[in-house]
């Protein structure tokens, strides 16, 4: 998970011994595991308050382990053990005590988190009698419920005055974290955006990561470049890509300098969770985001037959939907007309697979899949300089440039300056929104027809 938001699990897979031990992995529902588990590690004769205290610790314990992946990113496929050296007891086929199991059903939403964190708190604890520790001692628990306790004291009796009891909105399926695709130059999204936070607090505990200035799900050169040296650092193919493997090294190391699945963690705070994008985009919605989704999604129509053509209007209407359904059938996805991760994904494939392809443009050129800003040089950014200055010499608000390949403070003014003239954010960025409308105008002015490149390309894929 490692997001903002806590979810109930609808199951767990526990590997029936050490973690690297030759044992049976076993999926069973969520709630049968902390009925299990807290069969296994209490007594059904203890106090209700003593009980309660208990089912919200294993409860929470188990959480952790799921949010942070602390098994699955480490290539492992579960979630939990049943050895009580790493984990908590559990025993396949046991008997569940009917209170116990009464209680969980009662409990099982709810779990403890530290005040100012959001990851569910790794509620060490032990049992007190035979072996002690920092956390809570189950045994301890009946001796403060005979007192009076409540659930709540008791835990703050263990843990600290600074933690509450939160409880979980949704039962659901749990997802990887993974997002399915490569992360690398050009992608823009949550995903790129999870990558620079982590490696910006990585970097704190490895100083020859470099830190990336501006965490704003841009994929740009310097992202490429913390990654190509977090790579290095960690024994990976330094190739500047995250995939599967640098996406759950990264995610495991981040965990461990945070501390996360440890009882003193630094927890998770609230900029470390905030994403700039949306998730999915549905009908109804509307914005720059959809209006880049469309730009993306209108370029790949034009190249596929099987894919429906559509306006880039910015609003998520019923031809969004519609050319949304017709790509999710051609890439054999489910036909939601819903943009979601997994389609996403496959529109990206799609879009860079024609961009490699592309030949030579009659008058402009799609996209080049690089967001373009001040630092960056390429070739994309001289073509960008040479439209600039075109549109210039019509519109006395825009200041011509030199076509250094260098995106400069000039460079970044006239952006500002063109996207203030045709009632963009002025960012002086130049992502999917921006190269459309420019090349939009360009053509006009240059070509006379105003075609965009997505509009009769002159070829089809299929």
């Amino acid at each position: 998970m490692l997001s903002g938001e806590v979810f109930i699990p609808e199951t767990i897979t526990v590997h029936l011994g050490p973690p690297d031990a030759d044992a049976a992995n076993v999926t069973i529902p969520y709630i049968r595991y902390v009925q299990n588990t807290a069969s296994s590690e209490i007594f059904p004769t203890w106090p209700e308050n003593a009980l309660r205290a208990n089912i919200y610790v294993i409860n929470s314990f188990a959480l952790n382990r799921i949010y942070t992946e602390w098994y699955r990113s480490r290539g492992y496929p579960f979630d939990i053990t049943n050895s009580t050296q790493y984990d908590q007891a559990f025993v396949y086929g046991r008997e569940i005590f009917e209170n116990i199991s009464r209680l969980t059903d009662e409990l099982i939403r709810s779990y403890i988190r530290r005040q100012g964190s959001f990851e569910p708190l790794f509620a060490a604890f032990c049992d007190g009698s035979r072996t002690r520790c920092e956390g809570l001692s189950q045994w301890g628990t009946v001796g403060l419920a005979n007192q009076g306790m409540t659930p709540y004291e008791i835990l703050q009796y263990y843990y600290g005055e600074d933690i509450d009891l939160i409880r979980a909105q949704e039962i659901r399926a749990v997802t990887p974290s993974w997002p399915g695709a490569d992360q690398q130059t050009g992608m823009v999204g949550n995903d790129v955006q999870t990558i620079q936070i982590q490696l910006n607090r990585v970097a704190q505990n490895f100083p020859a990561i470099p830190k990336i200035a501006d965490a704003d799900g841009i994929y740009d050169e310097n992202t490429a470049n913390a990654v190509r040296v977090f790579q290095s650092v960690f024994e990976l193919e330094p190739t500047g890509i995250v995939n599967e493997a640098t996406w759950y090294r990264l995610s495991y190391i981040y965990v461990s300098v945070k501390q996360l699945a440890e009882l003193r963690s630094e927890g998770l705070q609230y900029d470390e969770l905030t994403r700039s994008y949306p998730e999915i985009l549905r009908q109804g919605d509307y914005g720059n985001a959809v209006r880049a989704f469309q730009y993306y999604l209108a370029v790949v129509g034009a190249y596929y037959q099987s894919v429906i053509p559509l306006q880039i209007t910015g609003s998520y209407d019923a031809s969004t939907a519609d050319s949304v359904r017709s790509f999710q059938q051609t890439y054999g996805l489910p036909q939601t007309g819903i943009a979601d991760k997994r389609t996403w994904n496959e529109l990206y494939r799609a879009y860079a697979g024609i961009l490699a392809s592309e030949p030579e443009a009659e008058c402009v050129r799609i996209f080049p899949n690089e967001v373009l800003r001040e630092g960056v040089s390429s070739e994309n950014v001289r073509l960008l300089q040479q439209y600039l200055t075109y549109i210039a010499q019509f519109d006395p608000n825009i200041q011509p440039v030199t076509d250094t390949g260098y995106f400069g403070p000039i460079t970044k003014a006239a952006v500002q300056a063109f996207q203030r003239e045709y009632g963009l954010t002025p960012n002086g960025q130049v992502g999917a929104v921006t190269w459309d409308i420019i090349t939009g105008v360009y053509s006009e002015m240059k070509c006379g027809a105003g075609k965009r490149p997505y509009q009769a390309p002159g070829y089809t894929i299929r």
